[in-house]
């Protein structure tokens, strides 16, 4: 079975961790979190006192990080401490499943490649319950060899799986997609709270669009109002789930590409430009649904 080091064992990063381990895999874990660690170890897990020593003899490397900077870091190193570049062998995979700036993830990828190193980016999209079911979707970026590669720890922690294009096209893929969610959010919660204030019944309005032109994965799988949909955030006070802090730092990257590109995205923008409100509310660590309640507490004074 192969072997894994896997660096970050945040709330996507340990359950990711553990279905590897329940797949009979080696994994070695790090984390600047000594109880993330422990609950990796407690599962079967080795764990390594660096970054660099969990993946010095590792088939697969896989990191999930909070951002660009700490990704760099981690793979380069600095002035100070050597970078898993430094230490890997040339048949090692490096998959990086942090969302980051796509610019960050080819720098990267291009120090891989001048070592003889094949480096992927590949961001995840399904929250923290795809990450403990296993049914992650897997945004790819990378040469063909190395996407193939993947394919052996990638199955296990994923149900989809993209090959988006070269190093940095993961990224650019999944920044598109979750700046289309937050339009979508946005737009089903000022839709559902119109229905509320006019006297409809959001379920029976969330059933009637859903199945009409206005339907979306949010009105089908993560409806933003509460007690109308089981078993996601907005009927559980918005807890779990993706935070509103993370999706203003994703369009906040969607929106850096946009400049990079000369893009126009005008509703990108303005959903940053909400979400950023909310977080600022003190809402930060609440589910992204909860944007609802921007909508519905403004319709209440």
């Amino acid at each position: 079975m192969a072997t894994v080091a896997f660096i970050g064992l945040g709330n996507m990063g340990g359950p990711m961790a553990a279905n590897l381990i329940k797949a009979g895999m080696t994994v070695t874990v790090f984390d600047l979190n000594p109880q993330a660690v422990a609950a990796l170890t407690d599962q079967g897990a080795l764990s390594a006192k660096t970054a660099c020593g969990a993946a010095a003899s590792a088939d697969y490397v896989i990191s999930m990080l909070p951002a660009g900077k700490h990704v760099q870091s981690i793979y380069m190193g600095d002035d100070h401490n050597k970078g898993l570049l430094d230490v890997v062998g040339k048949n090692t995979l490096l998959i990086d499943c942090s969302t980051i700036d796509a610019a960050t993830a080819q720098i990267v990828g291009a120090k891989a490649a001048e070592k003889g190193i094949e480096f992927m980016d590949a961001p995840v999209s399904g929250g923290t319950a795809g990450a403990a079911a296993g049914t992650l979707t897997f945004i790819c970026g990378g040469s063909d060899a190395a996407y193939a590669q993947a394919q052996t720890v990638l199955t296990v922690m994923g149900a989809n799986i993209f090959h988006a294009g070269q190093v940095g096209a993961g990224q650019i893929a999944k920044i598109c997609n979750n700046m289309l969610l937050s339009v979508l959010m946005v737009g089903t919660s000022e839709s559902l709270q119109l229905g509320i204030d006019n006297g409809l019944d959001p379920k029976v309005l969330s059933d009637i669009m859903k199945v009409s032109s206005g339907g979306n994965w949010t009105l089908e799988k993560y409806n933003p109002c509460p007690n109308v949909m089981e078993n996601v955030p907005s009927s559980k006070g918005y807890q779990g789930g993706f935070m509103v802090d993370l999706m203003v730092k994703d369009l906040g990257l969607s929106q850096q590409a946009a400049l990079g590109s000369n893009s126009s995205t005008p509703m990108g923008a303005l959903a940053r430009s909400l979400y950023v409100n909310h977080a600022r509310q003190g809402h930060g660590r609440l589910d992204f649904s909860s944007i609802f309640e921007q909508f519905a507490n403004q319709n209440k004074k």
